[in-house]
């Protein structure tokens, strides 16, 4: 596939983000407040990556039931999702701490998911929040397999079960990571030839193969090596960790961009999108913040999506203050604040746009 880079052209609508950012820096100077997340977030990190190694620790004294250990599995599960969400994703965006020692130490974490810091950096960074909701650029929407979550996929018969099936493949999302990655060497070398990436670096191939091989070591080669559990008792547990944490990551982040009103425009012949950019992220992106801090604790506030998609070296501790702000200058500029009322309503709204996509 020969992929043309990306441009958002239309100046009469680029004042809304510089209004917007004014006061978004004024609400942060006015109450002297860091962007980052502070020391909060360091304790915030330190209990999740706890959920998902101290189960692991724990199974590796080999005192406990198959029952408990499968347990334990489920609780590593989610400390894989939060994690993901909470930890890494801000670290990798910058914005967890002021330190970029932190940022790139926190961030690393990642490859004790069995995902890749430098591929995550370039694909939902770089591609998802610049390209958002855009067929064949934003991989979020892209290619999914017995998946239609863009209307510019092609339809297949078996798509109008989607809505029936989808869940079980979130649920594959984290155990997609061991192959996805190295998949995607290639997808950005191709993508290079528009300038809409780099070739993928050398060094980072050779730290792809060494880290990939370490998290096979880590959570593979240890437990079978150190506990009296089977193969066949690991790959039990192995896929109960993956299943949950996959479920929870897939389902937060379609319920972001595949709901309804989430638009997902195409650019013309020349490769132009006439939308200013901040803009895009208004009408491609959905909130789905209710009542539930606790919820939105865990997921790393990924229920304010609009507000981390506009600014994301922000740490996500702040989005529910800026929710105001954002929404009210965006209603301001006459335009629409895609929010639903809770996470019952987007996941309703996400099932309904599966069906929609499965039968037209």
């Amino acid at each position: 596939m020969q992929y043309h880079k990306v441009k958002f052209t239309n100046p009469e609508k680029s004042t809304f983000f510089p209004t917007l950012r004014h006061r978004v820096d004024q609400y942060f100077s006015s109450n002297e407040i860091c962007k980052s997340g502070g020391s909060g977030i360091i304790y915030k990190a330190l209990f999740m990556l706890s959920l998902y190694l101290v189960p692991y620790i724990l199974i590796l004294s080999d005192h406990f039931s198959l029952l408990a250990m499968a347990g334990f599995a489920l609780v590593m599960g989610l400390g894989v999702a939060g994690v993901g969400m909470s930890v890494m994703h801000d670290a990798i965006h910058g914005s967890l701490a002021t330190s970029t020692l932190l940022n790139k130490f926190f961030g690393a974490s990642i490859y004790l998911l069995g995902g890749n810091a430098y591929n995550w950096e370039v694909q939902h960074n770089r591609l998802h929040h610049t390209y958002t909701n855009i067929h064949d650029v934003d991989e979020d929407i892209t290619g999914k397999f017995l998946l239609r979550l863009s209307f510019q996929e092609k339809q297949r018969y078996i798509h109008r079960f989607q809505h029936i099936y989808a869940f079980f493949l979130y649920s594959l999302m984290t155990l997609s990571f061991l192959w996805k990655d190295f998949k995607e060497i290639s997808l950005f070398n191709e993508m290079s030839k528009s300038g809409m990436t780099k070739p993928f670096p050398k060094k980072e191939l050779i730290k792809l193969v060494l880290t990939k091989l370490g998290y096979v070591v880590f959570i593979c080669v240890i437990p079978l090596a150190f506990t009296s559990i089977s193969f066949g008792e690991w790959l039990v547990g192995f896929l109960i960790m993956h299943g949950t944490a996959g479920m929870i990551l897939s389902t937060v982040f379609q319920m972001a961009h595949v709901v309804e009103g989430a638009e997902q425009p195409e650019p013309d012949q020349t490769g132009c999108i006439e939308n200013a950019w901040a803009v895009h992220q208004l009408q491609t992106t959905s909130n789905f913040a209710g009542k539930n801090r606790v919820l939105s604790w865990f997921i790393g506030g990924l229920d304010y999506q609009i507000e981390h998609h506009l600014f994301p070296s922000i740490s996500h501790i702040h989005y529910h203050a800026l929710s105001p702000i954002v929404k009210a200058t965006a209603l301001e500029f006459g335009l629409v604040y895609n929010a639903k009322a809770n996470f019952g309503n987007a996941l309703g709204s996400h099932v309904r746009m599966l069906k929609n996509m499965g039968t037209r």
